[in-house]
Protein backbone atom coordinates (compact mmCIF):
# COMPACT_ATOMS: atom_id res chain seq x y z
CA UNK A 1 0.00 0.00 0.00
CA UNK A 2 1.22 3.85 -0.71
CA UNK A 3 0.83 6.21 2.08
CA UNK A 4 1.44 9.96 1.46
CA UNK A 5 0.88 12.06 4.73
CA UNK A 6 -0.73 15.18 4.14
CA UNK A 7 0.21 18.61 5.25
CA UNK A 8 3.23 18.88 7.60
CA UNK A 9 3.04 15.44 8.81
CA UNK A 10 5.73 12.60 8.36
CA UNK A 11 5.75 9.12 8.49
CA UNK A 12 8.26 7.01 10.21
CA UNK A 13 9.42 3.33 10.88
CA UNK A 14 10.67 2.75 14.54
CA UNK A 15 13.60 1.50 14.96
CA UNK A 16 13.63 -2.11 16.78
CA UNK A 17 14.52 -1.92 20.38
CA UNK A 18 17.14 -3.14 21.88
CA UNK A 19 16.77 -7.11 22.98
CA UNK A 20 20.04 -6.68 26.05
CA UNK A 21 21.17 -4.20 28.55
CA UNK A 22 24.69 -2.78 28.46
CA UNK A 23 25.46 -5.17 30.94
CA UNK A 24 24.56 -8.21 28.85
CA UNK A 25 21.20 -9.73 30.32
CA UNK A 26 18.51 -10.25 27.80
CA UNK A 27 15.34 -8.47 28.22
CA UNK A 28 11.53 -10.09 27.53
CA UNK A 29 9.47 -8.47 24.90
CA UNK A 30 7.60 -6.73 27.63
CA UNK A 31 9.97 -5.40 29.38
CA UNK A 32 11.80 -3.54 26.59
CA UNK A 33 11.36 0.29 26.10
CA UNK A 34 10.06 1.56 22.82
CA UNK A 35 12.84 3.54 21.15
CA UNK A 36 12.65 7.25 20.35
CA UNK A 37 14.41 6.57 17.04
CA UNK A 38 13.07 6.27 13.27
CA UNK A 39 13.70 6.44 9.27
CA UNK A 40 11.78 8.58 7.92
CA UNK A 41 9.47 6.79 5.40
CA UNK A 42 6.91 9.32 3.73
CA UNK A 43 7.12 13.42 3.47
CA UNK A 44 3.53 15.50 3.04
CA UNK A 45 3.90 18.16 1.35
CA UNK A 46 5.37 20.81 3.79
CA UNK A 47 3.17 23.52 6.52
CA UNK A 48 1.10 25.74 4.59
CA UNK A 49 2.55 28.87 4.74
CA UNK A 50 0.43 32.62 5.31
CA UNK A 51 1.25 33.94 1.66
CA UNK A 52 -0.32 30.11 0.82
CA UNK A 53 3.04 28.50 -0.18
CA UNK A 54 4.82 25.36 1.49
CA UNK A 55 7.43 25.02 4.25
CA UNK A 56 10.69 22.84 2.86
CA UNK A 57 11.22 19.99 5.68
CA UNK A 58 14.18 19.85 7.44
CA UNK A 59 14.16 16.02 6.93
CA UNK A 60 14.06 13.48 3.76
CA UNK A 61 13.25 10.38 3.08
CA UNK A 62 16.14 7.38 4.60
CA UNK A 63 17.09 9.68 7.74
CA UNK A 64 17.26 8.77 11.09
CA UNK A 65 15.77 10.91 13.35
CA UNK A 66 15.22 11.57 17.40
CA UNK A 67 11.27 12.08 17.76
CA UNK A 68 9.13 13.17 21.09
CA UNK A 69 7.34 10.11 22.32
CA UNK A 70 3.95 11.74 23.03
CA UNK A 71 3.63 13.73 19.74
CA UNK A 72 2.80 11.10 17.63
CA UNK A 73 -0.53 8.60 16.15
CA UNK A 74 0.70 4.56 15.90
CA UNK A 75 -0.71 3.18 12.99
CA UNK A 76 -0.93 -0.56 11.04
CA UNK A 77 -0.26 -0.30 7.71
CA UNK A 78 0.06 -4.11 5.93
CA UNK A 79 0.69 -5.47 9.19
CA UNK A 80 3.69 -3.12 9.50
CA UNK A 81 3.95 -0.68 12.54
CA UNK A 82 4.54 3.10 11.63
CA UNK A 83 4.22 6.51 13.28
CA UNK A 84 2.45 9.40 11.95
CA UNK A 85 3.51 12.67 13.19
CA UNK A 86 4.05 16.57 12.77
CA UNK A 87 8.03 17.74 11.90
CA UNK A 88 7.52 19.59 15.06
CA UNK A 89 8.02 16.28 17.21
CA UNK A 90 10.89 15.66 15.27
CA UNK A 91 13.81 16.76 17.73
CA UNK A 92 17.08 15.73 16.01
CA UNK A 93 18.72 14.24 12.93
CA UNK A 94 21.19 11.05 13.66
CA UNK A 95 24.46 10.90 11.32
Amino acid sequence: MNVKPLGEKILLKRLEAEGKTAGGILLPETAKEKPKQGTVIALGDGKLLENGERARFQVKNGDKVLFNSYGSTEVKIDGDEYLLMSEDDILAVID
